[in-house]
């Protein structure tokens, strides 16, 4: 009797710990997933491999209240997919189209090395107008830093004074310094020229990284004059003719980034364009800069205003090579191109390969900072394809306002002439290019 009326005794029947009722509900939930995952996957397999003829299905024979328990069930191995989700592996090449693959990405990381000559660096800044350049950069990063402090006090400008640096001189470098070519003039009467194909480079085009070039003819009666128009991959060739395509383009103004002091990455798309991209420490991310359009943080624009499917974006640094492709494809079902040169195991090997001998010679502390770095952008590349996701559930949704900005239209291609244009498939969404794929002589 004198248990029962002690209050000390009759206090741990009225307590409870949040926690472990917390903790116990949460593992009574794993408990019943993982119970209806087995159940699934068992009834998966048994709709997909019927009983042999003659045999009665599983389905059809009594089973006991110990037969349904999950863990006495035997193992059933996962479906596809429930294993398509894991972390990839990376696999070295095997067959020959991964190693051909392999190969190339491996001869086009070569590429942004040769910013760094000093050489080439001092005759790049002695063609630019520094004095313009900065000083349109001052003014800009001024009256930004001015619209910031209007909203807040402690509000970050939307970009920092080296991003108005790389806009400034975009801006120059667009509509001033650098042509884009069509179909090259007569050099002789100045008329418009007809292209009869490729010709072999003279040696002095060929040791100026001219690979192939393009023969044109004078299309005056009277003139018949020959234009050579060789495609010079030597940025320093290209800093005296000043023209080219996009490959020119690229090439020639991502070196000039270099030589104002930017971080720059050569991106390859497979489906025959090329552009930049300049890292901005104020965003601590890389942006999309496209010299031939004036494009600056316009990633979508090569599937969504141009209407190009895209399998393949490589971005190429002194640091190494990242798979970008998910920055410029948001949607891979509408804009996608099959990504088949090699299994993603592979091109994963290939870009570590590229990593490792870009950064073998770096400082610990240089690796680490970039090992950082390219964890913060796989984070941003995955948030890409979240926030398509995201908008293509809200575009079912019935009654459904547009946000703010979500239906920027952006523009089909602007350079080149329409006809070229078309036959790339660059003319926008809407527009039905005759052959998929875009002749190779554009890039």
């Amino acid at each position: 009797m004198s248990d029962l009326n002690h209050p000390s005794d009759q206090q741990p029947a009225t307590e409870f710990n949040a926690t472990d009722l917390t903790q116990q509900f949460e593992q009574l939930l794993r408990t019943r997933r993982l119970n209806n995952l087995s159940t699934n996957l068992r009834s998966r397999s048994r709709s997909g491999s019927p009983a042999p003829h003659g045999q009665a299905s599983s389905s059809s024979r009594p089973q006991s209240h110990h037969a349904s328990r999950p863990s006495d069930s035997p193992a059933v191995p996962p479906s596809y997919s429930s294993l398509r989700n894991l972390p990839k592996i990376a696999s070295p090449p095997q067959d020959a189209a991964s190693l051909r693959f392999c190969n190339q990405l491996l001869s086009l990381s070569v590429g942004p090395t040769k910013y760094e000559n000093p050489g080439l660096l001092d005759e790049a800044l002695s063609v630019i107008p520094l004095d313009r350049i900065y000083g349109e950069a001052e003014d800009e990063s001024q009256l930004l830093q001015a619209q910031a402090n209007s909203i807040g006090e402690n509000v970050k400008a939307e970009w920092g004074y080296q991003d108005c640096v790389i806009r400034a001189l975009l801006r120059w470098f667009k509509r001033t310094f650098f042509t884009f070519v069509n179909n090259p003039p007569c050099p002789v009467c100045a008329s418009p020229t007809v292209g009869l194909g490729m010709t072999p480079p003279t040696p002095d085009e060929a040791a100026r990284g001219a690979a192939r070039v393009e023969l044109y003819r004078c299309s005056a009666g009277d003139c018949g004059s020959y234009e050579r128009f060789p495609r010079y991959g030597d940025v320093w060739a290209l800093l005296q003719t000043r023209r080219g395509r996009c490959g020119e383009w690229a090439n020639c103004f991502s070196m000039l980034c270099r030589a104002v002091g930017g971080r720059v990455r050569w991106v390859w798309n497979a489906e025959d364009h090329v552009f930049t991209e300049v890292y901005s420490e104020q965003q601590k991310r890389w942006i999309h800069v496209d010299a031939c359009e004036e494009a600056w943080d316009k990633p979508r624009l090569y599937t969504e205003g141009w209407g190009k499917k895209m399998s393949y974006c490589i971005a190429f640094s002194t640091d190494g090579a990242t798979d970008v492709t998910r920055r410029y494809v948001r949607n891979a079902t509408n804009h996608g191109a099959d990504r088949t040169r090699a299994p993603e195991e592979v091109l994963l090997w290939i870009i570590n390969k590229i990593r490792r001998n870009r950064r073998e010679n770096l400082s610990k502390e240089e690796r680490r900072r970039l090992i950082a770095e390219d964890e913060r952008e796989e984070r941003e590349l995955r948030g890409y394809v979240v926030q398509a996701l995201a908008a293509e559930i809200g575009r079912m949704l019935p009654a459904r306002a547009p946000a703010s900005g979500e239906e920027q239209k952006l523009p089909a291609r602007q350079t080149g002439t329409a006809l070229w244009r078309e036959a790339r498939g660059e003319n926008g969404p809407a527009s039905d290019a005759p052959d998929p794929s875009p002749p190779r002589e554009g890039h």
